[in-house]
């Protein structure tokens, strides 16, 4: 490791060097492109991936180069902002991201609202007269520094928030005033009390913890089962907070500039007013889709719907897009090639040729990585009737027995027999299980959350948000019927449809798809391509 170094930086003026994924990481590289682009970017900076083994071994002189990293970062930041970090009048609040050359949906860590504390809380609300966000900011932080910085389990901050919701008669935090999330952040105060006041040694631990993350249990499955291994390292980003918690006229999504599970040339989004985007990414709450944006910020949607085709058009690809809306402002925060069921992405592929965005020697070389057993059109042979219903995230149909946890799905496997994974919520944790799964079906969360977003990218049927399914002390229910593990489901990914019992299933290839497949071979065999080459 050689000596203290200048981070990368986006969005700030003197600094238009591109940054590439190798270093910067594919999060960061996107963010400068979107930045150079014209699109919203809160301003970053990007303290690179080479770093990450070094300081994850403890080696001093790496750990001297990611202080001396983070402070002139921040020193950028504040003399771009106007603000500064710890300020009581002028508060600036940051999120530490990972970001490896290539996107690991939900694997490694995030830290939002750093430099939160009981002075720069005040300043907060000095600084928006909105105490609702300022308490909503810092409770978030105390859960998310005890989680990922300190490791506490998650159990006792939701049994807090659950008994929270009990007493104030919500259903969600959207609907906790001030008052209540000051009582929650003082609760979830006396449950992190080894998180450090000062927000520098705050932005130290949480830049720790995020390179630590490279090395947890879920990345490296997700690594090993997508053929990573050779990634050597996350880069971590250091960004100005934008607030989608900061009222009605604000909010956090994901979209994507077509409908990610079935290919469909449709604008494609999910959406939570007066939110953060961790909230749709976690998958534990109930979304809206591109619909409810609209009706409620309509130029908000209508931003986000052109910058969306506007990144495929550049980048040539179907994109997923993280956004923030801040008192009616859109910020994007992410973009990346979004991650499709091998039948989705080869219906793109064809779109993409008829539209001519790509040519058919294109095409047909980024139809090499996908595997067209799994293009398939699955359906069940004879009808049942349908005890529940939810949101489908992923297309397909499949019929296995019940698993609530990923070991109990790999056993079922081992054995022979085929599995559905059934969660409350869909936890990355979860991708050894997604792995083995031939369905994943889920109580809560929404079509965009980052393990949706990695089943669709396993060709895994997944539904998702079904309200029958009921996790108790007494066990699961599903439409107010006891479920066991072992009992078979089905899962219906086109209808939204669970049904008990064992169904045969009958699959085809896509007729239209593999036709466009075989034309672009034969005229390849004919050399009517030349040289064209793959983007």
């Amino acid at each position: 490791m050689s000596a203290p170094f200048t981070p990368l930086f986006i969005g700030i003026p003197g600094h238009a060097k591109p940054l590439s994924p190798e270093i910067a990481g594919n999060k960061a590289a996107q963010l400068w492109h979107m930045s150079r682009l014209g699109l919203a970017v809160p301003p970053a900076f990007v303290l690179p991936a080479t770093l990450c083994t070094a300081v994850n071994q403890g080696e001093p002189v790496a750990l001297r180069a990611l202080e001396h990293g983070l402070r002139q970062g921040i020193a950028a930041l504040e003399d771009v902002t106007g603000r500064n970090f710890g300020d009581a009048r002028a508060p600036l609040l940051v999120s530490v991201r990972s970001g490896a050359a290539q996107s690991m949906p939900g694997m490694l860590d995030t830290i939002l609202d750093v430099g939160m504390n009981a002075t720069t809380l005040h300043g907060l609300i000095f600084q928006t007269g909105n105490p609702r966000l300022a308490w909503d900011c810092y409770r978030r932080l105390l859960q998310m520094y005890a989680e990922v910085v300190l490791q506490a389990p998650r159990t006792g901050f939701e049994a807090a928030l659950a008994a929270l919701f009990h007493e104030e008669g919500a259903a969600s935090e959207a609907e906790l005033d001030s008052e209540a999330l000051e009582h929650l952040a003082r609760r979830f105060f006396a449950m992190a009390t080894d998180m450090p006041d000062d927000p520098a040694a705050q932005l130290l631990a949480a830049a720790k913890a995020v390179y630590r993350s490279w090395e947890s249990p879920r990345a490296r499955e997700y690594r090993r089962l997508n053929k990573l291994e050779h990634l050597t390292g996350t880069a971590v980003t250091v960004q100005v907070m934008v607030f989608g918690n900061a009222g009605r006229d604000s909010g956090a999504g994901v979209a994507f500039s077509r409908n990610p599970a079935t290919g469909a040339a449709e604008f494609y989004a999910d959406y939570l007013a007066n939110a953060q985007g961790e909230d749709v990414v976690a998958g534990r709450r109930a979304t809206g889709g591109a619909g409810a944006l609209a009706a409620a910020l309509p130029e908000a949607a209508q931003r986000l719907e052109a910058g969306a085709r506007r990144l495929e058009a550049e980048f040539r690809d179907v994109q997923d897009i993280e956004f923030t809306i801040e008192r009616g402002k859109l910020f994007f925060l992410q973009t990346r090639a979004a991650k499709c069921p091998p039948r989705a992405a080869l219906r793109v592929l064809v779109d993409f040729v008829a539209e001519g965005v790509l040519s058919p020697a294109e095409a047909l070389k980024r139809a090499e990585k996908i595997d067209l057993e799994l293009v398939r059109e699955t359906r069940f042979t004879q009808p049942a009737e349908a005890v529940a219903s939810a949101v489908a995230a992923a297309p397909g149909v499949a019929c296995g027995r019940a698993a609530f946890s990923s070991e109990t799905a790999k056993a079922l496997v081992e054995k022979g027999d085929p599995a559905i994974l059934v969660r409350h919520d869909t936890a990355t944790e979860d991708v050894a299980g997604f792995a083995v799964a031939s369905g994943i079906l889920t109580a809560t969360g929404g079509r965009t959350a980052h393990a949706a977003v990695v089943a669709r990218q396993m060709g895994r049927v997944c539904l998702v948000g079904c309200a029958a399914l009921h996790f108790t002390p007494q066990g699961v229910e599903l439409a107010g019927q006891k479920l066991a593990e072992g009992d078979w489901l089905c899962l219906d990914g086109e209808a939204g449809e669970i049904s008990r019992g064992r169904r045969e299933i009958v699959s085809e290839l896509p007729e239209a798809e593999m036709a466009a497949l075989a034309s672009w071979r034969a005229k390849t065999d004919a050399g009517l391509f030349g040289g064209e080459m793959d983007a």
